[in-house]
This record gives structure tokens, sequence and C-alpha cells, in this order.
């Protein structure tokens, strides 16, 4: 008798541990089954995948989905939809919503507004505060946890840990990895008068300069190093940064983003204008460069998106009025394969940088790798087709992408979460079946 799945793929060339080669995968109880020719094998749903690439199920471990307090913008269920539209299976949530995810109910309101509406799977950060800081080891560990999360600038209220004692305070508590926005606030405030009677939005990167982030990365890894903990640098922005970074991998991780491996200053603020408009900023080309070289060395661990929604009429307002900030997941995945097709990084480092990475980051379990007995998390693309993202094609409330009328070279065709087909040639299929993601750390 011949062997029975759930869901197979067939014929598609697929990326597992072992290299890249065609083959058949064969899911059962939303688990990898079987890879290889699966022959006379049998399921009640066969996708044909021949000519196609399959792919681990891609992790965008940053995005802000803006509930609750700030759904105008974005919901779990909007921003989820437009994840598995892109490719993404699974996303970990940022804490600057309203109110912030600073505290235990907090973060079980989210788990509970999570429940049958997110497309995608989902964990989300706790946000460090002077109030919670000797709290934070407790809080990491809570059912739907991703981790912690400090804004040392670019925040409001309570997220903000500007000053040195608090955030020796919050490192000190607790033993996951933590993630950093590494902007300097007194830097910040010192050069605020550059454009605060408004400005051209290309002063954005010139008020939040070079020295600006290399303060505040510079700051964090010594506090983190005299505590012996585990830190992950969001958002990577500048050559100075990723020459420093060398020196603390025994500590940090390192993250960059598609936006700023794509745009570069003044280009992008001459043709988009406050679409651009960003922390930490879009830069020159020499940075993006650098950005470039540090993943061919192998320096970064992951990208994320950066997922952070505004309306146009927000994004409209004259700056510095305007808010920072732009979609992202929906659009991670191509915009990082037409890199592959140019010729920027093999799909190999594509395959790490977005799901082997951010699992092997954050300690997710089951979840990064085409393999057997992992989550049937699994992303299919088609490396030849040539697509044009508009702004139309986003499923984020806001409406809009930065790569409005971009042709791109790579495309996802099907997304598929826990042996769950949920996105199939462009359409969400069925219902969302988004759960949370599981910790190493949190077992």
């Amino acid at each position: 008798m011949s062997e029975t799945f759930d869901l197979i793929i067939r014929g598609g060339t697929c990326a597992t541990p072992n290299g890249i080669a065609q083959g058949d995968v064969g899911v059962r109880n939303g688990k990898i089954a079987a890879i290889g020719d699966l022959g006379a094998a049998s399921a009640p749903e066969v996708l044909d995948a021949k000519g196609l690439h399959v792919l681990p199920g891609v992790i965008d471990p940053q995005v802000h989905l803006r509930e609750p307090g700030l759904e105008h913008k974005e919901d779990l269920a909007t921003g989820t939809l437009g994840a598995v539209l892109g490719g993404v299976t699974a996303v970990l949530e940022m804490p600057n919503t309203k109110p912030g995810t600073t505290d235990a109910p907090a973060l079980a309101d989210k788990c509970r507004r999570a429940k049958d509406r997110v497309w995608c799977d989902i964990a989300f950060f706790v946000g460090a505060s002077r109030e919670n800081a000797e709290k934070l080891g407790e809080l990491e560990r809570l059912p739907g946890a991703a981790g912690v999360k400090i804004f040392m600038g670019s925040s409001t209220g309570s997220l903000l840990v500007p000053d040195d004692a608090t955030l020796g305070r919050v490192l000190a508590s607790g033993s996951r990895r933590v993630c950093i926005h590494c902007e300097d606030e007194d830097r910040l405030n010192e050069r605020f008068s550059l454009v605060e009677g408004g400005a051209p939005v290309a002063m954005h990167a010139e008020w939040r300069d070079v020295e600006t982030a290399l303060r505040a990365t510079r700051r964090i890894l010594k506090l983190a190093r005299g505590v012996n903990r585990r830190v992950h640098i969001l958002h990577v922005t500048t050559e100075e940064e990723m020459a420093l970074l060398p020196e603390y991998r025994d500590i940090a991780t390192v993250e960059v983003l598609p936006q700023h491996l794509t745009l570069s200053a003044p280009e992008a603020y001459e043709r988009l204008g406050t679409r651009a408009q960003m922390n930490p900023p879009i830069r020159e080309g020499r940075h993006r460069e650098a950005l470039w070289r540090a993943i061919g060395q192998g320096l970064v661990d992951c990208i994320g998106s950066d997922h952070a929604p505004h309306t146009l009429e927000e994004k409209a307002k004259p700056y510095p009025q305007s808010p920072s900030g732009m979609t992202g997941v929906q659009t991670l995945v191509p915009i990082m394969l037409d890199h592959v097709n140019a010729g920027r990084l093999s799909l190999e480092r594509f395959i790490d940088l977005t799901s082997a990475g951010p699992a092997r980051v954050f300690g997710i379990v089951g979840k990064g790798r085409l393999a057997l007995g992992y989550d049937a998390d699994i992303t299919i693309v088609d490396l030849k087709a040539r697509r044009t993202i508009t702004d139309q094609w986003i499923a984020s409330r806001c409406g809009w992408t930065p790569y409005d009328g971009m042709e791109v070279t790579g495309w996802p065709t099907t997304t598929i979460v826990r042996g769950n087909i949920v996105m199939h040639d462009g359409q969400a299929i069925g219902d969302p079946q988004g759960t949370a993601v599981r910790f190493l750390e949190a077992l």
C-alpha cells in the first residue's frame, strides 16, 4: 500500500539543509513528514510545483501591526493577510501599540485578539520601560512572548529607555535575546533644531545622522557585554556600525531591512517624499553598499521588514510632523528575490536570512528549515516570474508601498502555514489559521 499524506507538493526544487534539488514534500498533521521522490504516495491535496522553488517558510521578525489603539493604520488581520500574500509564514510583532505591550494583561490581550484572526503564526515582544525593568525576566517567558524590545530613541511615553542606568536594569533582568532600536535620544534632542521649524524631508537623515545610530549601538554593546546579555541590533543602517559589530559577535546578532538594501538618499527622498521617511533613516549609497558587504561577509543574521504602516493622509503632513515608517511585510520576499536574481546574494543566503536566521536568533521551535519533523511552513516561489509591485496589491489598511511601480523578478506563488494552504496564486485561501510561535527559551 502506498504511503498517504495530507498534502503532497510534487516536483518542485526543494531547499533543504542537504542542498537544493528537485523532489517532493509530504505533509502530515501539520509537519513535514517526507522529502524526496514520493512516487506513488497519495494525498487528498496535491500541489504541482514543477518549475517552482519550495523554500522554508519566511519569518519576518520585526513588524508593527498597530493593534490595539491604532487600527486605522493596520490591525492583526490586515497585517497578517499582507504577510501571507507576500509569502511570509510567521511574524514577530513589536510592542509600541496603544497601550504599549509592557505588562502581562497587555500581552494576553494581544494574544486574545490574534485568536482566529491572524493568517500566519505570530508572537509579541514586550516593551522595556523604567517601570517594568525588574519584571522583564518573568514577562519574557509568558505564553505568546517573543522576547523584550528596547527603544533607545524614537519612541514615546514609557517605552523610551534612553539612559544607561535604566538600560542596565533592563539588561540584567531575564535571559532571552533582547531587541534594540539604536538611536541616541540625547543626540536626537540636541539636533532637532535642524528640522524643528520645517525642512525638506531629505534632512531626516541629517537630523538622525550616523553618530546618532553609532553612539547608541556602541553604548548598548558595552552595557550588554558588561552583564553578558545577548542582544539583537535591529535595522542597522550605517557603515560605521557594521565596522564595530564584528567585535561583539559573542553577544550581538544583526538585522538589516530591504528598505536600506534597496533605497538610498537623496534619490529616495526626491522621488518618494515623506513615504521614504523611516527610523533609522534611508541613507546615502556608501551605507547601502556597506550593508551588502556585511551580508556577503556573514555579519548579518537576519532580515526583517520593520513593517510600520501609516495612512497616506498622515504621511502627507509637512516634515517633520509626518510620521516615520512604511509598509514592508508583503514586499519583503519579492524585493529580496529580485536582489537574488540581480546576483547580490545567493538563494541559499536568502533562505538563511529570512528563515533559518530568524529561527536561530530567537530560538524559534520547529520553523526555519525544510526538514523532517519541522512545521510545514513553506514558501513556494517562482524565481523567473516578473511582476510589478503596486499600491493596489497591498493588503495593509493604509494601502501603499514605497515600491509602487517597481518591476521585480521573483514572486511568491503559495504560502503554507503548518500544512494549511493560506495563499495560492495571489489569493488568500480559507480562514485565518495562525497560532502562537513557540520558543526554546519558553519551554
